[in-house]
């Protein structure tokens, strides 16, 4: 008897100019994805993080949500002059964020998404991709909580009627990080003020547990702070980040990270093996590992255990980017933004490097739910040209390419990892697929093309590269573009063997004047 695959199939959002579509897949019939739904007009679409449903912004003052499984509109909500809306983690309710009119408004609105009622409403001045959304939910939407001046202030997550049902004063508050998985710690950030250092507190989320912080850790030169919890809610990993670096070794500020447990046996600085940024970090599925990319460039990867002992050197490369797949099984160390697009896979378990390829231009970056597939996508305002989705295997060979004319946003449809089977057979069943790229709409640019020359064994070990500051990387970029780029590193080479001839001549003569000018002498 034949055995039912009862795992869900893949799913892709885009999101062009004219509306956004969702494709079944991959892997891909034909090489080719099945459009589930097309083109809807629209100017922003996302997924709630359980994937059941998405919210799709039409207008300037229209927001719909809809069923991710029957793809079937569940409610209209008219928001008049809505610039941002998001849905809490099983999509049970949406906040909206509109342009206020008068000071007397509310502003930001919390929704039910099956009523279409309003249930919490309040007057906001603005609001900042650091603070959105206002009101933060655990992923089982248990608890509710919003950051407020000098204090937390958490709701029944069930009865938003009945107003605020606890307080958390925290003097000096400018961000907070409440635990998804589950909600039982919130982290507070209060930055420095008046020679006070700034810090980083975790308090218990429950009324009964929040007189005292359960962890703690003071700072100073801190501007900014990146906060991740972990699966769990065990762990959590600070990155601080200051303006300036007093040391005058990087123009772009100082950063370290930091690592603090709820049970208080760890509260202080990790210790990396190179000087230099912190650029990315990550937990894995577990929750038991973390990995982080730090150092000038070529920056180092390490993984860690929750003791902050080091695990496993991943070595050095222009990587600032790091994704860890669902299944805890892969890793995918990349260099995005001002960095040329390098990357490199490799399989933790077995602790061996996979293989390696270039994304260019990439702007986003991010494993499939079930952990087989890696898309890299190059999107629009960041980048107005050779906009584009590519699909990696997990071993870094091009499963598919489309080019876009303009393409705005590409993610994955959210679903929980373990819905999918054992990663080991995933990846046997896809051993046998053709890698083959689709055509793009027009040939596209050299870079483009050249990414899908892939390199599946271990690269033999390379000599580090001299830095060079990312003005000159992106003028040597648009120098290769234009004429190619073996004649670039060879008119380099050329200047400098002629600079090299011309200071030791200069060298020379300054040598036999001195030895005339001692002749003359004696």
């Amino acid at each position: 008897m034949a055995v039912v695959d009862s795992s869900p199939s893949l799913e892709i959002l885009a999101r062009e100019p004219e509306g956004f579509s969702i494709w079944s897949g991959p892997p891909f019939s034909n090489g080719q994805p099945k459009v589930k739904i097309e083109r809807v007009p629209c100017t922003f679409a996302k997924y709630s993080e359980d994937g059941s449903r998405y919210l799709v912004i039409k207008s300037a003052s229209t927001v719909c949500v809809y069923d991710c499984h029957s793809s079937t509109e569940i409610r209209t909500f008219e928001v008049p002059n809505v610039l941002a809306a998001v849905l809490s983690p099983r999509g049970t309710y949406l906040q909206s964020f509109q342009m206020p009119l008068t000071s007397k408004e509310n502003n930001l609105i919390l929704w039910n998404c099956d009523t279409g009622a309003p249930v919490y409403q309040q007057f906001k001045k603005g609001m900042s991709k650091t603070t959105w959304p206002l009101v933060q939910f655990s992923f089982d939407e248990a608890v509710a909580c919003r950051l407020a001046t000098n204090e937390i202030q958490f709701f029944d997550a069930g009865d938003f009627s009945k107003g605020i049902i606890y307080r958390l004063r925290v003097p000096g508050l400018a961000a907070m990080e409440l635990s998804k998985t589950t909600g039982s710690h919130i982290a507070a950030f209060v930055a420095e003020s008046k020679g006070i250092p700034a810090s980083v507190q975790i308090f218990a989320s429950g009324k009964d547990a929040q007189s005292q912080p359960v962890a703690r850790r003071s700072f100073f030169r801190c501007d900014t702070v990146q906060l991740s919890w972990n699966y769990g809610s065990t762990g959590l990993l600070v990155v601080v980040q200051s303006d300036v670096d007093k040391t005058n070794q990087s123009y772009y500020g100082e950063s370290k990270l930091a690592y603090l447990t709820t049970d208080g046996s760890y509260e202080g600085l990790v210790t990396l093996r190179k000087e230099g940024p912190i650029h990315d970090v990550q937990w894995s599925s577990k929750g038991s590992e973390f990995v982080v990319i730090y150092g000038f460039m070529p920056a180092s990867a390490t993984v860690f255990d929750k003791k902050c002992n080091p695990l496993l050197q991943l070595g050095e490369g222009p990587y600032n980017t790091v994704r860890w797949n669902p299944k805890g099984k892969f890793l995918c160390l990349a260099g995005f933004g001002n960095l040329s697009g390098e990357m490199v896979f490799w399989d933790y378990e077995a602790k061996k490097q996979l293989g390696t390829t270039k994304a260019e231009l990439s702007v986003t970056s991010e494993w499939s739910p079930d952990g087989r597939f890696f898309m890299t996508a190059t999107t629009a305002p960041r980048l107005q040209v050779d906009n584009g989705i590519k699909i990696f295997h997990h071993n870094g060979s091009l499963y598919f390419k489309k080019m876009f004319a303009k393409l705005y946003q590409a993610d994955w449809k959210p679903e929980a990892p373990e819905r999918f089977g054992d990663i080991a057979d995933l990846v046997q069943s896809t051993s046998s697929l053709n890698i083959n790229a689709t055509k793009p709409q027009g040939q596209g640019s050299k870079s483009s093309q050249a990414s899908s020359k892939t390199t599946t064994a271990n690269p033999p070990a390379q000599k580090p590269a001299a830095y060079r500051p990312p003005h000159a990387k992106v003028a040597a970029a648009v120098q290769a573009e234009l004429f190619g780029g073996a004649g670039s590193s060879e008119e380099m080479s050329k200047n400098a063997s002629r600079n090299k001839k011309r200071r030791d001549k200069q060298r020379e003569k300054k040598a036999a004047e001195a030895a005339g000018a001692a002749s003359n002498g004696s």
